[in-house]
């Protein structure tokens, strides 16, 4: 410990770095931080450094307000620019209480105790998540605006693309601080894109979403644009989504989904672990899909899973398994969202799949026909679940849902659900223009 503030000190002062942002993220995975100037860098290395917790939703009570940001020294980083202030460098951090116990509120640490009892049943999750975004444009206020900055599709080019720019500094960027980008294009609705990065361990890929989120919002600004993940920011158009590609790998480092013998080339322990994400895929979906508009996205018609199956074949169920085997065996779980907390939704989607292999559950046949143009007999027939059609109906599942319960903590289960609820409640309230533009004239 003591090595690795050293080297960092040593980093910082090389750098002339004059700011140190500790992050986190509260139980919605709203990314926060406490920014520390050039003096207090080696208390905040130390994890001295305190804040306020009651001013944090969901996070503690006033009367047991003060919390500590302990950072996690691997995750230091520095931003490659200057502000004319000298440069920021950043840390993501764990909450712990004063006395440097462990806080239940912590979403990085329900994410950390489930990869605990992954390597204690002697596995390793790796994730490699593909988090879409919108860019639209900023009136003259600045505020952002519905608005899409062009008209392209699928892999288009500019000048019909004109996030091309952004795009490529946001990539710039992201492998300025230690991002492996493999890929960025164009996604299929007007002002939408991607950038995928490459698979890693399960905390240190939920730590890279955070970053990713903020460095997209920081560039697209540069550029005059807003950048959103938003699920579903345009009506009549695709959502974004969050496809999270999991595995596992065994204590020798290989792939223990992948057994060349097996159905598929599928080992028992891949099709438990997918059954466990199938088996718990309607409380689990309100984790990795928390948001009321999450739903405007899993509708059918626009790509996005609405079934409850798994394929080998095509993209309609909510798991698919692509073709590679060997070392690159894993499932593709598509439903989840880029709003979702990374921790919690790693955390949840992990425990569901170590529930499948601790009860010996199978996936069953893949589903290799196109759901989306199945009856509701034949889905009946072949025993295809929908996922719930609101946040509403997915809180109740998870509600029911004891494994996913104990995933995340009395705390936070208990907070997720009083915040969900109350978001659902203030939505339903509300009177909105389909409304109007349907009732108000004709009724």
């Amino acid at each position: 410990m003591k090595k690795k503030m050293r080297a960092i000190m040593e980093k910082i002062e090389a750098e002339t770095v004059h700011f140190l942002s500790l992050q986190f993220t509260d139980i919605d995975g709203i990314a926060k931080n406490v920014e520390v100037p050039h003096s207090q860098f080696e208390k905040a290395l130390d994890g001295q450094i305190m804040f306020d917790g009651s001013s944090i939703e969901g996070f503690t009570r006033i009367e047991e307000s003060d919390m500590l940001l302990v950072p996690d020294l691997d995750t230091f980083q520095i931003y490659p620019w200057d502000n004319g202030h000298g440069k920021l460098a950043r840390l993501i951090c764990d909450i712990r209480t004063p006395d440097n116990g462990t806080f239940p509120g912590c979403p990085r640490t329900v994410l950390k105790r489930a990869v605990e009892k992954t390597r204690a049943m002697g596995f390793e999750m790796m994730a490699g998540p593909e988090a879409e975004f919108f860019l639209f444009y900023l009136d003259e206020e600045g505020e952002p605006i519905p608005v899409t900055h062009d008209a392209g599709s699928y892999f288009d080019l500019g000048p019909v693309d004109l996030g091309e720019a952004a795009r490529r500094d946001i990539v710039l960027v992201l492998e300025a601080m230690g991002f492996e980008v493999e890929a960025a294009h164009h996604e299929v609705a007007p002002g939408q894109h991607e950038i995928d990065f490459k698979y890693g361990e399960a905390v240190a890929t939920a730590d890279a979403i955070v970053t990713f989120r903020d460095v997209v919002k920081r560039v697209a600004h540069q550029h005059g644009l807003h950048a959103t993940f938003m699920p579903k920011p345009m009506a009549g158009m695709n959502g974004s989504g969050m496809h999270t590609h999991q595995s596992l790998f065994d204590s020798e480092g290989k792939n223990a989904f992948y057994d060349p013998e097996g159905p598929w080339q599928l080992s028992e322990i891949a099709r438990a672990y997918i059954g466990g994400l199938l088996d718990h895929a309607r409380g689990l979906v309100a984790i990795t899909n928390p948001l009321v508009n999450s739903y405007k996205r899993l509708v059918p018609g626009y790509e996005a899973p609405v079934n409850v199956a798994w394929s080998e074949k095509n993209r309609s169920p909510m798991i698919r398994v692509p073709d590679r085997r060997g070392v690159g065996t894993r499932c593709e779980v598509r439903m989840p969202d880029p709003s979702c907390n990374p921790y919690l939704a790693f955390a949840a989607m992990l425990s569901s799949g170590l529930d499948g292999i601790e009860r010996g559950l199978d996936c069953g046949e893949p589903v290799n026909r196109n759901i989306f143009e199945m009856s509701e007999r034949e889905k009946k027939r072949l025993k295809i679940r929908q996922l719930p059609g609101s946040l509403d109906e997915a809180l109740d599942f998870l509600e029911k849902d004891q494994l996913l319960r104990d995933a995340m903590g009395e705390h936070i289960f208990h907070h997720f659900l009083l915040n969900k609820r109350r978001e659902w409640a203030s939505y339903i309230k509300e009177i909105h223009d389909w409304e109007l533009e349907r009732y108000f004239r004709r009724y």
